[in-house]
């Protein structure tokens, strides 16, 4: 048997419907041997054995749709009273009155509205400019998501992270090439894969999934298009590398990866719970962490082993080429994040504080914005003005290493308005 098509080794298992044209061109272009494969190996060569095989990773498709119901599942039976146990508070906002024709524009036109469109909406309600500012503003607000949200969403990931360093690690321990990367290469590309290895690339791959799938509903952050590309190179990258049989190198990258994570999001965790000091701890053991791994380890290790000790066992071909490229990217990235994270400690040991936030994992809506005074005190009960003002002392109050995690603003620039 061969495995020309997507789904493995049939000729008709993915195609069978098609039309015989395109099922050839897919094969003469897309699984060209020589692009996934060394010189003088053909996929015929790959059927005998537990080789990885593209079809594989459909799984991961109905995958991600369960970690969504798992998370769904889990964020309301295990984060939301987790949150409450640590001590989670959610701002109280201004509830805006219900005005059907600025609900209708709010969510047809725009979260903003210009000086035009607010005297025109004015007219058409009968409001003044300043209510109609002020009910958007107490709008916008509404849809800001609160900290119950974050920590649910930061619990979810941790809890994968941790699982999956934690089982990665146990399944790759004992590997020879765990200790020496030279058996990498040993038997390119002829090497079977363990059941552990193949869980752990389809795991990773539809929680990868599930995320981009739900980026569009999860908190958004100031890095959104970044985030969203980020997720399809790194399903891009685990793919590749899948389909090409680079799965001994591959699982070290990712547990290189989930080393690192799992503490980023305990920090998280921890800071939107308002505990400081252990929020502080877990950043700075994140950041060893990350500089280690990623400036050290990975570099030297990794893709010392993946474009020097490989060329010992096989003569460079295009599918070297081509992910050699996608993990000199992803070192670039490690090299930017990093001198980001060194800047923001470097801020907070020497000048006490951090201006801003330097990390990507910064959410670009979270302070509320500045509620004026309204005119009519019956808009809003005295007990929401008290919360409202209480929450804002608080987070002028707040100088955690990790604020720059949840607050966009500036709390320099907050202080003369706050006066």
């Amino acid at each position: 048997m061969r495995r020309s098509g997507l789904l493995g080794r049939s000729h008709r298992t993915l195609f069978s419907s098609s039309p015989l044209r395109m099922e050839a061109l897919l094969n003469e272009w897309l699984w060209q041997a020589g692009f996934w494969l060394p010189a003088g190996v053909h996929w015929q060569d790959m059927d005998d054995g537990h080789f990885p095989l593209p079809r594989d990773l459909l799984y991961t498709l109905p995958l991600a749709v369960a970690f969504i119901a798992l998370r769904y599942v889990f964020e309301r039976l295990v984060g939301v009273p987790l949150s409450k146990h640590l001590g989670v508070k959610d701002r109280i906002r201004v509830r805006p009155a219900s005005i059907p024709k600025l609900e209708a524009f709010y969510k047809q036109n725009s979260r903003q509205p210009s000086q035009i469109e607010v005297l025109s909406l004015g007219k058409q309600c009968g409001l003044s400019q300043r209510k109609i500012q002020t009910w958007f503003r107490h709008r916008r607000n509404q849809d800001r998501p609160s900290n119950t949200k974050k920590f649910c969403e930061a619990s979810w990931r941790f809890v994968f992270y941790l699982v999956a360093f934690t089982a990665g690690l146990g399944s790759l321990i004992n590997t020879p090439w765990f200790w020496d990367h030279r058996h990498c290469w040993r038997g390119y590309p002829k090497q079977p894969m363990a059941e552990p290895h193949y869980w752990y690339y389809i795991l990773e791959m539809g929680f990868y999934l599930s995320l981009l799938l739900c980026v569009s509903v999860d908190v958004k952050r100031k890095d959104f298009k970044e985030q969203v590309i980020h997720h399809i190179a790194t399903l891009f990258l685990i793919g590749f590398s899948y389909c090409a049989n680079f799965v001994r190198v591959g699982t070290l990258v990712m547990l290189l990866h989930d080393s690192s994570d799992f503490l980023l999001e305990s920090a998280k965790m921890f800071h939107y719970a308002g505990w400081r000091r252990t929020c502080d701890s877990l950043f700075v053991i994140f950041a060893l962490v990350f500089l280690v791994t990623r400036l050290v380890v990975f570099p030297s290790r990794v893709l010392h082993s993946t474009l020097v000790v490989s060329l010992e066992f096989f003569k460079p071909f295009k599918g070297y080429y081509f992910f050699n490229s996608l993990l000199l990217v992803l070192q670039a990235l490690h090299i930017f994040w990093a001198y980001l994270i060194l800047r923001m400690v470097y801020k907070f040991v020497f000048l006490g504080k951090v201006e801003r936030d330097e990390r990507s994992d910064e959410e670009s809506e979270v302070e509320d914005e500045e509620e004026e005074p309204e005119e009519d005190g019956d808009e809003c009960s005295w007990e929401q003005r008290k919360g409202a003002i209480n929450s804002k002392l608080a987070s002028l109050a707040n100088n955690c290493v990790l604020n720059n995690l949840t607050n966009q603003r500036n709390i320099n620039s907050r202080l003369p308005k706050a006066r």
